[in-house]
């Protein structure tokens, strides 16, 4: 094969370009994320039922959905939580390279059987079974200048104007408003309805059957008498808008023609869908709501999207009405992928130098530089066939493959340059008869590192996923950069090598002396050392206990934890605890951890957790200002993260601590690890509570 390329230079610079604008072009395409998707495959039901405590909904609810689910295929376990805000969520964790589509319908059709015996209510409200995703891409936020939109008005905008233009865009997987849009609010008076001798039953059926939307049809339509020459659609009354309308209703009429309506035993009112949720932002109200990624989208295009859509929309926003984004994540995946493609443009400048400083040839120097570019540029395209992502993990093995694809470039440049200057034979002869001798070689070396790479391939699990995406890259790399050592190298030596002529210049010459210096004192120490094989075998056996010593004190971890820009506040108060408290309880969180100067701004909501929902729960995004602000040790991350969490002990009635975003998004909703804990004895929720503040009284005193 060299000798076909050798003979037609110009077809192989052919297929050099080919196989770089396909890689080219796979860069285009190919989604970007910090890393790959680790995490195994969830699905998620979520079941409202309104009014409902929480131990209504785990036995109406929970636990008649959770007998249907067994027997799913890959169906490794789920949990379930049943909330005191009239929601329950069921989430499955499937077996890694499980179809996420396939097991949506699954779940979707065990749904199904159980609906029949679910309360009506939940029914009616819809049960949602959806790919579950609790890492948020970004949060977006409206603030206004106009004390007349406050928070209830801007949640409103939202659900009216920009929910629906963002979920619709690419990528979007879903858009979680935090708040609620306007709905018509009724305030019952329970002494007036006991009064009148009504129940709130009675006012709700009075409500269902008034406020009613009715076709009328049509006046004249076919089959219509002859000689009628028109039609006309009958309007009728639609559903109530206005508070008026509702006031209005009629609940009972007495036999002397009097009538009691909604107005005369409740109050009627525009006000919030629900009241569940509280959001600020540095201590100011704002509104807000959350983006997550689409399963195997781009996330820097999403993001970059959703800032384009928000810029589209806010011309129609009311005056004074401003949005902000308080949390990013692809902030750090932009650095992650920015700082490794500096990594892997100064290790080809790096190799450049090193090649030209040892074969002290420019043109000699340009082949290896060449073949270089198309080898890493054609792992896009294997990665695009492979169903990879430009991720960390990628781009690492395209800056490790750098080293291993030069080297048959050099091979192949250095036994062509050997043989013209030993046996004087032009470019072309020599490169013929060095490919002669070296294609085995080539072969050898390509299939030797192929066994180390691609094995790694093959481990399964969330761990495979990691080493598959490094491993294969390096070997399509690889396998590329030994096909233009047989291809596109032995073509541009047979065509821009030249005989050497003259000495290299003072520079050069210095550096020859410096490195034969050197090489002749390795080998004089070689030779010695192999006159004292003992004691050299004793220092090696020393130094492989040394390495394994150190091996089992070192501290281990799934992958090391690192600091994104952001930290999250977990706020967690007792059981009962109002949408009053606990935004107190962040108002003075926010106080203490502006103190920091590591800190920029605080952006928190009262209602939500990801370690549950309801009134008495908050949570609080972090953001850190710029790493190259944060210059002082104590405003690093760990640092910064053990002075917060003692910092905000003195705030007395809620537990708080701040823990760092999870290096694996998917993995878990906060940096370290989760944990449940099971009542296998069926020994009851009391016991399991108590059972559980032993546990963590222990935990806090290690």
């Amino acid at each position: 094969m060299p000798r076909f390329f050798i003979d037609r230079p110009i077809f192989a610079w052919v297929i050099a370009i080919l196989i770089t604008l396909a890689g080219g072009a796979a860069i285009f395409e190919l989604p970007v994320s910090a890393y790959p998707p680790i995490a195994p495959p969830q699905i998620s039901i979520n079941a409202v039922y309104p009014g409902a405590s929480a131990e209504v909904i785990e036995k109406t609810v929970t636990s008649v959905i959770e007998q249907q689910l067994t027997g799913v295929d890959d169906l490794l376990y789920f949990e379930s939580t049943s909330r005191s805000n009239g929601t329950a969520q069921i989430t499955l964790t499937f077996d890694s390279g499980t179809d996420p589509d396939i097991a949506q319908v699954q779940v979707q059709n065990r749904l199904s059987i159980a609906q029949a015996r679910l309360p009506q209510e939940v029914v009616q409200n819809g049960i949602t079974v959806s790919k579950a995703n609790n890492d948020f891409l970004m949060v977006v936020a409206l603030q206004s200048t106009d004390p007349a939109m406050d928070t209830y008005a801007l949640n409103n905008l939202i659900a009216a104007q920009v929910l629906d233009p963002i979920r619709r865009l690419p990528g979007v997987g879903d858009a979680n408003l935090f708040g609620a849009a306007y709905a018509m609010r009724i305030w019952l008076n329970p002494d007036q309805l006991h009064g009148y001798g009504l129940s709130a039953a009675q006012v709700l059926d009075a409500v269902r059957e008034q406020n009613v939307q009715v076709a009328a049809g049509y006046l004249g339509a076919e089959p219509a008498p002859p000689g009628l020459g028109f039609s006309a659609a009958v309007s009728a009354a639609n559903r109530f808008t206005s508070a008026e309308q509702f006031g209005d209703i009629i609940l009972r009429t007495s036999l002397d023609g009097s009538s009691v309506r909604l107005r005369d035993v409740a109050r009627v009112t525009l006000g919030a869908e629900s009241y569940g949720h509280d959001v600020h932002l540095n201590g100011d109200p704002i509104a807000g709501f959350a983006i997550l990624l689409a399963p195997d989208a781009n996330a820097l295009q999403v993001a970059a999207a959703v800032r384009a859509k928000m810029d589209e929309l806010d011309a129609y926003f009311p005056p004074g009405v401003s949005w902000l984004v308080p949390y990013d994540s692809t902030q750090f995946i932009s650095i992650s992928i920015q700082e490794v493609v500096y990594t892997l443009f100064e290790a080809v400048v790096l190799v450049f130098l090193v090649i030209l400083l040892f074969l002290q040839n420019l043109r000699a120097t340009l082949i290896p530089t060449l073949v270089v570019p198309v080898a890493l540029t054609s792992a896009f395209a294997g990665m695009y066939l492979a169903g990879f992502s430009i991720n960390v993990l990628t781009l690492f093995g395209l800056v490790l493959a750098i080293g291993l694809v030069v080297d048959d470039a050099i091979v192949v440049v250095e036994n062509v340059e050997r043989i013209m200057t030993e046996e004087g034979l032009s470019p072309k002869e020599a490169t013929r008869k060095a490919m002669d001798q070296i294609t085995g070689a080539v072969i050898a070396m390509t299939t030797v590192l192929a066994t180390v790479f691609i094995p790694m391939a093959l481990v399964g699990g969330s761990v495979g996923v990691i080493y598959r995406q490094f491993s294969l890259t390096i070997a399509i790399s690889m396998g590329i950069s030994a096909f233009m050592a047989l291809s596109f190298t032995p073509a541009l030596c047979a065509t821009l090598l030249k005989p050497a002529h003259g000495e290299p210049n003072r520079l050069l010459r210095g550096f020859n002396r410096l490195y034969g210096g050197l090489a002749s004192a390795y080998l004089a120490r070689v030779k010695q050392s192999i006159r004292h094989t003992p004691r050299w075998m004793a220092a090696f056996v020393l130094l492989v206990g040394m390495a394994i010593l150190l091996f089992t004190r070192l501290p281990g971890s799934f992958l090391p934890e690192e600091d994104q820009g952001y930290v999250l506040a977990i706020v967690m108060l007792p059981p009962g605890a109002n949408m009053e408290r606990t935004g107190g309880v962040l108002r003075q969180m926010e106080t203490i951890l502006k103190q920091s100067p590591a800190v920029d701004k605080v952006f928190d909501v009262a209602g939500f957790s990801f370690v549950g929902q309801g009134e008495n729960v908050g949570l609080g995004f972090i953001r850190l200002k710029g790493w190259d602000e944060r210059r002082a040790a104590d405003e690093q991350l760990k640092p910064f993260i053990q002075w917060a969490n003692g910092a905000l002990q003195s705030i007395k009635g809620a537990r708080m601590f701040v823990i760092n975003l999870p290096t694996i998004r998917g993995l878990g909703s906060f940096g370290g690890f989760d944990f449940r804990l099971q009542d296998r004895a069926g020994l009851g929720h009391e016991q399991l509570l108590a059972a559980r503040n032993i546990l963590l009284g222990k935990a806090g005193g290690n």
